[in-house]
C-alpha cells in the first residue's frame, strides 16, 4: 500500500504538530502569550515553551486551552498523541542518560519500583520483560541498565540519595531467589559511602510525589530533573520548575526513615521474604 500523502502541509510528527497548532490558534486569535496567560491562568513562559516544543505541559493546562480556543478537545487529543509517541520519549530519555552520566550527585524518589541504578540483573530482566521485550533485545536492555550503575561503583563516584516508597519493597518478583538477591543488593549498595537509601513508609500518607518517579541531577552548579509517570517521562530544566519539584522532594525526604532505620527495615523484609520451595 502506498504511503499516505499529507495534504494539509502541517507537521506529521505528533510533538511538532501539537506545538504548531498552539501557535496557529494563538496567532489566529491575535493575542500575545501574556494575553493567553491572563485569560487561562498559567505563566506566559509555560505557553512559550509549549509553542516552541520544549515541553508538552500537562492535561489540565491543555484542557484549559481547548476551552479558551473553543477547539472541542482537539488540543487534548493532539497532546495525548504527542505524549504517547515513542520516538519523542526515546529522544528525551537519551538526553537524560547523557546528563545522568555527567552528574556529580543525584537525588531520586521511586514510588513503585526499584530505581534502575539499584536494580539487580534478575530484577531488571523481569521488569523489562513486562514491556514485551524478549530474547536478544531483552538481554541488550538488561546489559545497558546494568551499565548505568558502574559510575556509582567507581572510585570517586557520584553521590546518590534514593528514597524508596515502602511499596517498592512490598512488590516482589516471581522468583523468591531473585527477590532476595535484590534485597541483599540494596543492603550492599547502602553500605557504600556515596550511596544513601531511605524508605518512605506507607504510614507517611499521601504526599506531593505519590505517583511520580523523580530524579534530580546536579552538574556544574546546575540542577535538572527527570520526572516519570505511568504514561510518559519529561526532562525538566527550567529553574523555577526544578525548584518546585525539589521542594516537594525535600518534604518527602522529611517523612522518610533515616538510613540506619531504613537498613533495618530492608533487613526485616529480607527475613520475611519467602525462600525457594524445597524439592
Amino acid at each position: 500500500m502506498p504511503q499516505r500523502r499529507a495534504i494539509t502541509g502541517r507537521s506529521q510528527e505528533p510533538r511538532a504538530r501539537f506545538a504548531e497548532e498552539l501557535r496557529l490558534l494563538r496567532h489566529g486569535r491575535g493575542v500575545s502569550l501574556r494575553g493567553v496567560a491572563e485569560a487561562v491562568g498559567w505563566d506566559a513562559s509555560q505557553f512559550g515553551k509549549m509553542e516552541n516544543g520544549h515541553t508538552l505541559g500537562g492535561p489540565e493546562i491543555v484542557e484549559a486551552l481547548d476551552q479558551y480556543y473553543g477547539t472541542g478537545g482537539m488540543l487534548l487529543t493532539l497532546w495525548e498523541l504527542a505524549v504517547a509517541d515513542p520516538t519523542q520519549f526515546k529522544e528525551r530519555y537519551r538526553r537524560y542518560m547523557v546528563l545522568e552520566a555527567e552528574a556529580v550527585s543525584m537525588w531520586q524518589y521511586s514510588p513503585s519500583i526499584v530505581p534502575g541504578l539499584l536494580q539487580t540483573r534478575g530484577y531488571a530482566a523481569e521488569l523489562l520483560s513486562q514491556g514485551r521485550l524478549s530474547g536478544v533485545e531483552l538481554e541488550k536492555q538488561v546489559l545497558a541498565r546494568m551499565g548505568r550503575s558502574e559510575p556509582l561503583l567507581a572510585e570517586g563516584g557520584p553521590q546518590f540519595r534514593s528514597l524508596l516508597s515502602e511499596t517498592v519493597l512490598r512488590s516482589t518478583l516471581r522468583s523468591p531467589a531473585e527477590w532476595r538477591a535484590q534485597l541483599r543488593h540494596l543492603l550492599a549498595m547502602g553500605e557504600r559511602t556515596n550511596i544513601s537509601i531511605q524508605v518512605v513508609p506507607c504510614a507517611a500518607g499521601l504526599h506531593a510525589l505519590t505517583n511520580t518517579d523523580a530524579m534530580f541531577l546536579h552538574r556544574s552548579g546546575r540542577i535538572v530533573a527527570w520526572v516519570e509517570t505511568g504514561y510518559s517521562g519529561e526532562l525538566v530544566q527550567e529553574t523555577a520548575a526544578v525548584d518546585q519539584l525539589q521542594l516537594r522532594y525535600d518534604r518527602v525526604r522529611d517523612t522518610a526513615l533515616s538510613p540506619g532505620e531504613s537498613r533495618e527495615f530492608i533487613e526485616r523484609m529480607l527475613e520475611e521474604a519467602p525462600c525457594e520451595p524445597s524439592t
